[in-house]
């Protein structure tokens, strides 16, 4: 059976980024199981998975506009170090839930200074190019309850 819409596949990954580091990978772990079609792996990644089926590898880079986006400036802010009441260490690194105009947003600390806090608004990668290692490990048709509900159940997916 080959991923297309309405389907549920299983598959290991490893990603990497340009200089080969690895970034995350399911090794050691279950792998991820997912409703193909509704947009919960990034679009580069669902795109080459289409018609692809169980025992398949191959590898896939994925473009940071397929991937988590490009990399906004504006994202990037200073903002008074009192907006972190409550936290006496910050540190470059720590991430923080925000709010922005579209709700709440993730952010990063990317510096410190004595009054001011330099935040990062996007994701961290935002603007890299994505090195999928990809083994699908399983293919099988979505249960009426999986498409009415938008996500897997079961092995692998959500339990209610």
């Amino acid at each position: 059976m080959q991923i297309s819409e309405r389907s549920v596949a299983s598959f290991h990954y490893t990603l990497t980024d340009d200089q080969g580091q690895v970034i995350d990978s399911s090794e050691g772990r279950e792998p991820l199981t997912y409703l193909h079609g509704t947009g919960q792996i990034v679009p580069g990644l669902e795109k080459a998975m289409e018609g692809r089926q169980a025992g398949d590898q191959f590898k896939v880079d994925v473009a940071p506009e397929e991937g988590y986006g490009v990399h906004h400036a504006e994202l990037m802010q200073e903002v008074p170090r009192e907006a972190f009441q409550g936290v006496d260490d910050i540190q470059p690194g720590m991430q923080f839930q925000g709010r922005g105009p579209q709700g709440v947003i993730n952010v990063t600390v990317t510096k410190v200074d004595a009054d001011k806090v330099h935040i990062d608004g996007n994701h961290p990668l935002a603007g890299k190019t994505l090195h999928f290692a990809i083994e699908v490990t399983d293919v099988r048709d979505a249960s009426e309850e999986e498409l009415a509900h938008g996500h897997v159940h079961g092995e692998g997916g959500h339990h209610h």
